[in-house]
Order: C-alpha cells, then structure tokens, then sequence
C-alpha cells in the first residue's frame, strides 16, 4: 500500500514539475513574441523565465530523489528488523521450550547449536551495519600494513566454505602470478570486503554454489580479485546501482533473500579507501555475476630501484 502511494506521489512530482516548466516555457516564449522589439524587456524576460524554468527542474529532481531515497531507507529498515526480529523470536522459542519442558541431552544440544547459529546472525547483521557506518569514512585511523591478497582471500575462502557447510568443489579458488599479489591495506577491512563479496556469491547461487574466486597481477600496478558465480545475475542497467548504499535488485524472484542493501557498498567504500575499485558484470538475468575489485599492487622499494637501474642502463 504504502509502495502504492509512493508510486503515485513520483508521478504527480513528475507531472507537476514537468507541468509547470512546461508553461514556464511558454510563458517565456509568449513574453518573447509580445516583446521581440524590445530588446532589454526580452533580455530580462529570458533571464527570469530561465531562472524560474532551472529552479522547477531542480525542485523536481530533488523531490524524486529524496521519496527514492525514502523508498530505500525503509527497505533497509524492514530488512534490518526482520533479519533482528526473526532470530531473536527464533531464540526465545528454544528457551521457552527448553524452561517449560524435558527434552533429551541430544535435543539439548540440537538447541544449543541453533541458537548459536542464530546468535551468529544476529552479531551478523549489527556488525554488516556498522561497517557501513565506518566504510562511510574516508580515512581510516588504523595503520596500513604489507599485505598478501592471495593469502588473505585463500583465508575467506575457508571460512566461508566451513560457514556455509558447503563442499569443496562449491568454491574454487586460483592465483595467477601470485607472488605479486602484494598490498598496503587495513587487512580487517579488506578481509570484510573479501567476505561481503562472497556471502553475495553463495547467496545469490541458488541452490547450486558453483563460484570461482581469482586473484592476479593484471600488470605492474594493480591486483585484481574475481568473484564469478553462475546464480541469479544482474541486469545491466542495475550493475553500478547496486554498490548504492541500501540498494537491492528490482527481481520479485529474489524477495525470499534477505539482506540489508550494504554489502556491496562496503565493498566499494573499502577498495576507494584503498585507492583501488570494485565493479560487477552479468550479461543478466540467469547468467551469474562476476564482482571484480582491484588494489593499487605494493611494489618493494628495492624492486622500483632495480627497474629505474634497468631503465638507465637502456637509456
């Protein structure tokens, strides 16, 4: 209902504004016509209707962005409360259960492990927003240390395999010139990049996780990580949006995934804050999602001198 009504107030903003600089136009052009002869009165009129035609144009564009932006704040809070809501009423129901009745040590235990897992989701969620609220910075205050991406990502990996109790063919992982997949990062951050990307893989794969995870030097200056998938994909007009923050693809099929919209802007906050960037590409629907995200490659200082001693000695 209240999606309804927000549709509706897009498009009375929408005729409203385009209306009324409609008939800002005319108005200036009838004033023109009546006035052609006198040059200063038209030089006046084009300056005020001008003015007037600029102010409605980006009144109405301010206005649409701002019930858009409505629009995905309160997605964001229907995802955020349901993914608190529903683990917490699912906590409270093995507690009532194990208070009010006798069960065995093994169900005991069965209930121990899910509300565990259930805790888990929970820090989960808090801490996916929270990062947000951090990557939203630019400069970081912890200190940036020399870091090995391969290894790095290899240690995601591993985790997100044992998380998501999936089997080893599921996630495949690969490095191509490997030794000189070498960074200068935060290496929490980039772990948490690392992790959103791969969370979004595995989520959006659907029942069969086929994911392949690359890291490589594509030249002297950068290092790239791959994340390719085979799930649901992206169509293309929505690759750069859903790095947005609170943005979630307009796919009907995909309203029993729950999420909070930040994933991926966490990614991409975090490779700028490293002075790199993230991108998705999909052909679209049905044909899987590859996010790329690329780091400026730390190159040792020996290494730059015997390259400008090389580069003399040619010269």
């Amino acid at each position: 209902m209240r999606i309804t009504s927000r549709r509706k107030a897009t498009i009375t903003f929408l005729v409203l504004g385009v209306g009324l600089a409609g008939v800002a136009v005319a108005v200036g052009f009838g004033w023109i016509i009546l006035n052609w002869r006198e040059g200063i009165k038209v030089f006046l009129g084009l300056i005020f209707f001008g003015a007037i035609t600029t102010g409605l144009v980006l009144n109405t564009i301010f206005l649409l962005r701002e019930i858009r932006r409505n629009e995905q704040h309160d997605s964001f809070i229907n995802a955020v409360t349901h993914e608190l809501k529903t683990p917490i009423a699912s906590i409270r129901l093995y507690l009532q259960t194990l208070q009010h009745r006798d069960v065995d040590e093994a169900q005991r235990r069965e209930f121990y492990r899910r509300m565990l897992d259930d805790t888990d989701r929970l820090l989960g969620t808090v801490e996916q927003v929270l990062k947000a609220g951090v990557a939203g910075h630019r400069k970081s205050s912890r200190e940036r240390v020399p870091i090995d991406l391969g290894l790095l990502v290899r240690e995601c990996v591993e985790v997100a395999r044992t998380g998501h109790h999936l089997q080893p063919q599921a996630l495949r992982f690969e490095t191509a010139n490997g030794a000189g997949a070498n960074v200068i990062g935060d290496p929490e951050e980039l772990r948490t990049a690392v992790t959103n990307v791969l969370d979004n893989a595995i989520k959006y794969s659907g029942d069969l996780v086929d994911v392949s995870i690359r890291v490589e030097s594509p030249d002297e200056k950068h290092v790239r990580l791959s994340i390719q998938d085979h799930g649901v994909g992206i169509p293309p007009a929505e690759l750069k949006s859903v790095f947005k923050r609170f943005y979630r693809v307009s796919n009907r099929s995909l309203a029993h995934i729950k999420g909070t919209g930040l994933g991926l802007f966490i990614v991409r906050a975090i490779a700028k804050k490293h002075g790199g960037r993230a991108f998705a590409e999909s052909l679209g629907e049905g044909h899987g999602t590859t996010v790329v995200v690329e780091l400026p490659r730390n190159i040792p200082r020996e290494n730059v001198a015997a390259e400008k001693t090389v580069q003399e000695h040619r010269a």
